[in-house]
């Protein structure tokens, strides 16, 4: 159970706090003397736009979810999914634990700007040491105290804007340096409006998430936007030396009207930043272990309130390793960065979230769509420009997150919006696709395989897949004899069908029906199957020897040709028949295609002959093209035709051409054996007129012909695409 904070004590306080921190105080002249007024308040409302937005975002979410702990890591893990939760999550944990030696630097840095005897590092080392114990003895003893930080810093921002009528002109005291650019000073002065993410990281401690989050960070930014835009007018307007804006830290300490209210105001605010991101870092790190993310150890909370005090032990040794590393103009860049893009993934998530619009998102407080994305692609451009190289290594590096934890295979128990997001970008593009015919070029098969369970008859599932090579679409297909089915075991033997392709890495969609026998079944799927253009266009099917079957067989194939499909049919040789090979496996696999000149089946087959060779299964395997002429005075003529085809075609085969001398065309290739590993061969389709007693006796006559070769593919082009053209020089 959290504390049950309100708006004020748990958002609006630690997020104002954090906005009006080291940055206003150390910082801000350092700005106006880099790059001048106009530009600093084009920083300023670049830089709290982007907050703003983000903040919209956030109240978007926030009032669509139970919000728990862990704030901005709770929120994008509940919309995009753990995986993605964990690869914003971490980097900003980092980014907060980073955040408190950026607050505690400042404070040091400040103290010996009044005090030069003391060392920077060793104050910052005993800051921290006194803050953690705070920290971790009560943190609503924390909050209490901020009450009277947000009195000081008041106090210090009205003897600021007040002045000193009698203050002498502010000149440097040691070397100028050049000024800098936009985008470095941009940088540098981007933590000073990421206050935001204190209010979220307490979510898990307010009495209301839903009512308090959006109030209290919006209500925040805009009160921070308005500080951050009068206070460098006023020191444009006090004429101050541009030298000592870039060099004296503490040059609104001697514009105010009682120069120690500022010094007490940059003290109060930088330790109740830090105080604040030692509250909320732990916790975003607790919310990580919660999930899994990290080891659950780290997250153990203690006492009442569930105080994260492992956490806190581990974000203070990465607070104290950046105080001994880094100072305010080092830390500042790598702050923006991670802020950057956890702000840009809070805004992907609100904008998809909208934009998709599934039942579920219903929030209070609604923004349009493109306010989030825009605040997206906001952050993205920024971190580009800031630094392109950080931008790339942080992309690859949550990236790697992402795929450690997609690896791991963890399961979320709650339900996110990428599948939302996934029918939505389908819906897009199915319809744009409805509008554009299949040509030549971007032909593809999308496989229908009716093999029905994929343990008798796993090799057409195998073939299936190295022809698809998880480049379109393949559809496992089982029916399920009609008298006994039920949608439970429907569903069940759809998930064994899944599980058993899963194990394998094949992937594919399943569908299994009731059918009163295969043929019907077979028949339902060819008629109705498919979504829009992603109807199959190639049916797989394994050969059937049953001669009381032929006719049904015959039926189904003209089914087939008269839905314009292709077929293959993948005739397994049997134990008996593989006796009869060669006994002696040859050392490389070959893929044989019996070409005839004549038939539109031809380009087909060897189109499919190509695929298979690319892919992984097969990618060791030679293309055999074969044909068969009259003559041996026919075969010079054959093979240079063959030749130049090829040679145009860009596809690398041998050739053998085999003379008939009197023969039948089936003979020669049933007398071939060979020591192929598949065979093409083309299946005609049947007339218009011819009936399916005839053709079941074609097929009949084509099994017998061919029993002696090993594993067959009978192949009939039925699609309206001249694969010939796939052939051709473009």
């Amino acid at each position: 159970m959290g504390y049950g904070f309100g708006t004020f004590k748990g958002v609006f306080t630690p997020s104002i706090l954090t906005i009006l921190g080291v940055v206003m105080y150390l910082r801000m002249g350092w700005v106006l003397g880099n790059v001048g007024l106009t530009t600093t308040l084009v920083i300023v409302t670049l830089a709290s736009a982007i907050t703003f937005m983000t903040a919209m975002s956030l109240a978007a979410l926030a009032t669509n979810m139970r919000v728990g702990g862990g704030g901005a890591y709770y929120i994008i893990s509940r919309s995009l999914g753990l995986e993605t939760g964990a690869a914003v999550g971490l980097p900003l944990y980092l980014a907060q634990a980073l955040g408190i030696a950026f607050y505690v630097a400042g404070f040091s840095e400040s103290l010996v700007q009044v005090f030069p005897s003391l060392d920077v590092t060793v104050v910052g080392l005993a800051t921290l040491v006194g803050l953690a114990a705070l920290a971790i003895v009560s943190a609503d003893l924390a909050l209490k105290s901020q009450y009277a930080v947000m009195a000081a810093i008041g106090v210090s921002l009205v003897s600021f804007f007040l002045g000193r009528p009698d203050a002498a002109p502010v000149v440097a005291s040691q070397t100028v340096p050049s000024p800098l650019s936009f985008w470095p000073v941009f940088a540098v002065f981007f933590p000073a409006v990421t206050g935001i993410e204190a209010g979220i990281a307490m979510s898990g401690d307010l009495k209301d998430p839903t009512r308090s989050l959006p109030r209290g960070t919006i209500l925040a930014v805009l009160v921070g936007y308005a500080v951050y835009l009068a206070i460098p007018i006023v020191l444009h307007q006090q004429q101050v030396d541009r030298g000592a804006l870039l060099t004296d830290p503490l040059v609104m300490e001697k514009l105010s009207r009682f120069g120690p209210a500022v010094l007490v105001g940059v003290w109060a605010a930088s330790l109740s930043s830090a105080m604040g991101a030692l509250l909320g870092a732990p916790r975003t790190l607790q919310a990580l272990a919660a999930d899994g993310v990290v080891p659950r150890v780290v997250g153990r909370g203690y006492g009442r309130f569930n105080d994260p005090r492992m956490a806190t032990v581990v974000s203070f040794a990465i607070a104290f390793t950046g105080i001994v590393l880094g100072d305010l103009n080092v830390i500042a860049p790598i702050l923006s960065m991670f802020f950057l893009t956890s702000y840009g993934i809070l805004n992907l998530s609100a904008g998809v979230e909208e934009l998709i619009s599934n039942p579920a998102w219903r929030p209070r407080f609604r923004v349009p769509a493109w306010l989030p994305l825009a605040g997206f692609a906001s952050c993205l451009v920024v971190m580009l420009m800031i630094a392109p190289g950080a931008t790339i290594l942080a992309a690859l590096v949550a990236v790697g997150i992402y795929a450690l934890m997609k690896r791991r295979r963890m399961r979320a128990e709650w339900g996110d919006i990428r599948l939302g997001l996934m029918m939505f970008l389908s819906r897009l593009l199915l319809y744009r696709m409805e509008d554009h015919r299949v040509d030549e070029r971007t032909w593809k098969p999308n496989l229908l395989v009716l093999s029905g369970s994929p343990l008798a008859r796993w090799h057409l599932i195998e073939l299936a897949d190295a022809i698809a090579q998880s480049r379109s679409f393949v559809t496992v297909a089982a029916f399920i004899p009609e008298e006994n089915w039920t949608a439970d075991r429907i569903r069940d033997i759809t998930s064994v069908i899944r599980g058993y392709l899963v194990e394998r890495r094949v992937p594919a969609f399943i569908r299994a029906l009731p059918a009163a026998d295969p043929f019907e079944g077979a028949a339902t799927m060819i008629r109705s199957y498919g979504f829009g253009p992603l109807r199959p266009n190639t049916i797989l099917i394994g050969e059937t020897r049953r001669p009381a079957s032929f006719v049904p067989y015959a039926r189904l194939v003209q089914l087939v040709a008269r839905t314009r499909r292709n077929l293959i049919i993948v005739r397994q040789p049997d134990e008996d028949e593989a006796g009869d090979r060669p006994e002696e496996e040859p050392t490389t696999r070959r893929i044989d295609l019996w070409w005839s000149p004549e038939s539109p089946n031809t380009p087909r087959m060897l189109a499919v002959a190509v695929l298979l060779a690319r892919s992984t299964e097969w990618a060791d395997a030679h293309i055999r093209v074969r044909t068969v002429v009259p003559t041996d005075a026919d075969r010079a003529e054959a093979e240079a035709h063959l030749l130049d085809f090829l040679k145009r075609a860009r596809v690398d085969a041998v050739i053998d051409v085999l003379p008939a001398n009197g023969r039948s065309v089936l003979q020669v290739i049933g007398a071939s054996r060979g020591d192929a590993n598949l065979t093409f061969m083309g299946l005609r389709p049947p007339r218009d007129d011819e009936s399916a007693d005839s053709y079941g006796a074609y097929y009949g006559e084509r099994l017998v012909a061919t029993q002696a070769l090993p594993a067959t593919a009978f192949v009939m082009a039925g699609e309206d695409i001249d694969f010939v053209r796939i052939f051709e020089a473009r």
